[in-house]
């Protein structure tokens, strides 16, 4: 019998070498956590001293939107059965395992402070500085994110509230004579006024308008920023939209991709996206009843606050988009609007669909280049009038347009042409973001409420920049390698 003795490969110190790198590490070397631990942390030295690392557990809770590990529950469980996640978390070995009552006193400070928002525009600077981002083309979009777990809240919450209230037999003695000897007094409330109802018919007299004018100012100046049309958004800052913004899960009516109507219960999703680099410049969680333009208006606010020094030339969006006081904001950010039009009414004699001057025979005229000085339009005429009879009478040469006639008519560049189209197709950059964020971070739904679900918002959309920041560092150090090679 033959005894064949097989060599070692290699050595155990070898063996240990060559364990998987730690991917994360490469991740959160950019990521400054200083500001987010000084306002984190105790006031004073009184009480009990701090026993958990936070800066492992904000580094864990970015590492489970990473890893699709949904709960919080299921993030504890990891730590306590693996010692090679908790390294990669960086937990030490003499650090507390926190339980799922400390995550969620986390969650509800980094949502009080502000700091994911925070650490997101910080990390979107330094792309800029580093030149990854541009910020020439944005694109702005929405999207559902179902909340599950409370699908059916509100009907249970009113059956719970129905199964645990007191009958009138079974509430206390001492109330019952209370109830009998003292009235309650009455509760002050100051409800807003509530909207004008004029029965009757017709056209009111002057007088009748002089005389609702007060009822209604006061009904009009009552409604939240929300509640009030699009461009009376406009004059509020963005601090104020964001304290007006809800973020309660709601109910949604929205068309899927074959058109028939959907209902939805959940929130949404509002980025601003730039289109060359796929980073997500802005983002704003929000209930899923409100409408897109509203939204667009706090990601349009929130921009020049946050980056004044970027140079925005063109924003993108889908129909949804547009509206004249959407255009007007992108034009006051010295940006042109990219967003396909949708029609109301039939165009004006001598204008087509796409509001491109049109000659007497039908044939839409040549977009041919566009005057930034005086923000100016200029029409040729189409090839197809070179034989034309009227070519030297009836037709005209040349148009010129100003697109500050109308706004939402002409943008630049003009709809209908090549340069519109290549520009429009740029859009579905954000379309991807999405699928990222829904696939590979954990945005595909949300089993929370509230405070928790935008905190699981921003913490997938800092996952992912993270993620593409240390990537694109990755990539320049291999080019600057390659070259000094």
């Amino acid at each position: 019998m033959y005894s064949i003795r097989q060599e070692e490969l290699f050595s155990f110190k070898e063996l240990f070498l060559m364990r998987p790198e730690d991917k994360y590490s490469q991740i959160f070397e950019h990521l400054d956590l200083a500001k987010v631990l000084h306002v984190l942390r105790k006031k004073n030295n009184r009480g009990r001293p701090e026993e958990l690392n936070v800066p492992a557990m904000i580094y864990s809770l970015l590492i489970a939107k990473m890893e699709n590990i949904e709960f919080v529950s299921s993030l504890v469980w990891r730590l306590t059965h693996s010692e090679e996640f908790r390294a990669q978390c960086r937990f030490t070995g003499s650090d507390n395992i926190p339980s799922e009552s400390s995550y969620s006193r986390l969650i509800h400070a980094l949502e009080q402070t502000g700091m994911l928002e925070k650490l997101q525009d910080s990390l979107v600077l330094s792309a800029i500085e580093e030149g990854f981002v541009s910020g020439t083309h944005l694109a702005v979009d929405s999207s559902i994110v179902e909340a599950w777990d409370c699908r059916f809240s509100e009907a249970a919450a009113k059956r719970r509230a129905a199964r645990r209230a007191p009958k009138p037999s079974e509430a206390p003695v001492a109330q019952q004579l209370q109830f009998e000897l003292t009235e309650p007094e009455p509760e002050v409330v100051n409800e807003p006024p509530k909207k004008p109802v004029y029965t009757k018919r017709g056209r009111p007299s002057n007088a009748e308008k002089e005389r609702r004018r007060p009822e209604q100012e006061a009904y009009e100046q009552s409604l939240g920023p929300f509640q009030k049309t699009i461009e009376a958004m406009l004059p509020y800052t963005y601090d104020e939209l964001l304290a007006a913004l809800p973020r309660h899960a709601a109910r949604c009516d929205k068309k899927n991709t074959e058109g028939r109507l959907t209902s939805y219960y959940g929130f949404k999703a509002n980025v601003l996206v730039d289109t060359d680099c796929q980073y997500i410049v802005s983002g704003v969680w929000s209930s899923a009843n409100l409408n897109d333009q509203r939204m667009a208006v706090v990601l349009l606010k929130g921009l020049l606050l946050k980056f004044p020094t970027l140079k925005v030339k063109h924003i993108l969006g889908d129909k949804g988009y547009d509206c004249a006081a959407i255009y007007q904001l992108i034009h006051s950010l010295g940006a042109y609007p990219a967003i396909p039009m949708i029609h109301r009414k039939d165009p004006p004699e001598g204008m087509n669909v796409d509001y491109t001057p049109v000659c007497s025979q039908g044939h839409a005229y040549r977009y041919d280049s566009f005057d930034a000085k005086y923000e100016t339009l200029k029409y040729t005429q189409p090839s197809e009038c070179k034989g034309c009879p009227l070519l030297s009478s009836g037709c005209q040469k040349v148009f010129k347009i100003r697109i500050q006639t109308d706004l939402r008519k002409h943008t630049y560049p003009a709809r209908g042409s090549e340069g519109f189209t290549e520009l429009y197709k740029k859009r579905t950059a954000v379309e991807r973001v999405f699928a990222y964020l829904k696939e590979y971070f954990g945005m595909k739904r949300t089993r929370h409420r509230g405070v928790r679900a935008s905190v699981d918002f921003q913490l997938s959309t800092l996952a992912y920049n993270l993620s593409k920041f240390a990537l694109d560092k990755l990539n320049q150090q291999l080019r600057n390698s390659q070259q000094v090679a």
